[in-house]
């Protein structure tokens, strides 16, 4: 990958295309695979759930009525849908994303609820400065998001959250994170960049992120999920027959396919070599962390 501006618009652009999928078949097999139950995908709009989750960072804490919670890099609004069906009409629920296009349908999804979603509140930032005032939220939710922020602007996300939690506030995260240092030929893939792989951090960047920003401890545990379900799925929620894994699998995948393939996580127009690398199961590299901090 190339400047940290290049690494911006370049997902700005993979994420303005997911923002026009509607694979909800897809995006429900993908949630189930992270956790997510029938109970908690009936009381998320449909068309909020896009299959870009790598967990459920909601699971990792239990939420109470009247708290007000943020989620970074919020999209069409998957997650935050379901926290406000949890604080009640006393609580506040507020997705943050700098992409337009989620911005826009997280909108069109929340006219169309109505009252329901009243606590619901969606602002346009970038998760490294969130337009918020300090000690605002009881927890800080992120789904597969902070992976996607170049690594020398990372810290800055973990600053940001210790700065908007109230004393005692939570951080409850589900990403993508590295296993063990990824080859360079991974690194500079757009595909992978985009696709939550090639931008994972280790579970060490992470732990001594939260200590710089000043939360004395943080629990960090692989799942132990799949993560070739994103290559494996049918948009019809069905899982593929044959081989298909890997980044060249990824972007084969996408290659000529419908918006759902083309919106998936490892999917975009750029190509991959057939190294070893890319033939590799994903889970060699990376994996799905679930990862909680409280905030003294």
């Amino acid at each position: 990958m190339d400047s940290t501006e290049q690494i911006y618009a370049q997902v700005r652009e993979h994420y303005s295309s997911a923002s026009r999928t509607a694979a909800p078949k897809y995006g429900e097999s993908v949630a189930k695979s992270f956790g997510y139950s029938e109970d908690e995908l009936s009381n998320i709009p449909e068309d909020a759930n896009l299959g870009l989750s790598c967990g459920n960072p909601l699971a990792i804490t239990s939420l109470k009525e009247g708290e007000t919670v943020i989620d970074l890099g919020s999209g069409a609004g998957f997650d935050i849908f379901l926290a406000a069906t949890k604080i009640g009409s006393s609580g506040r629920a507020i997705g943050v994303d700098i992409n337009d296009e989620m911005l826009a349908r997280a909108e069109k999804i929340k006219a169309s609820r109505g009252s329901s979603v009243s606590n619901v509140t969606f602002i346009k930032g970038n998760i490294t400065s969130v337009p918020l005032p300090d000690v605002t939220a009881d927890l800080i939710i992120s789904n597969c998001v902070i992976n996607l922020v170049p690594y020398e602007e990372k810290n800055l996300v973990f600053k940001e959250m210790y700065r908007l939690l109230k004393p005692g506030g939570r951080v409850a995260v589900s990403d993508i994170l590295a296993k063990k240092p990824l080859p360079d030929q991974l690194r500079k893939d757009v595909a992978m960049y985009v696709g939550c792989i090639a931008g994972a951090a280790e579970v060490a960047d992470y732990q001594n992120w939260f200590r710089e920003a000043g939360f004395k401890d943080s629990v960090i545990t692989d799942t132990q999920a799949d993560l070739n379900v994103y290559l494996d799925t049918n948009e019809d929620g069905t899982k593929k027959s044959g081989d298909c894994c890997g980044p060249v699998a990824a972007v084969s995948a996408c290659d000529g396919g419908d918006e759902a393939k083309k919106a998936t996580p490892s999917c975009s127009s750029a190509t991959t070599d057939s190294s070893d690398v890319g033939r590799s199961d994903l889970n060699e590299f990376v994996g799905s962390y679930k990862i909680f901090a409280v905030k003294d």
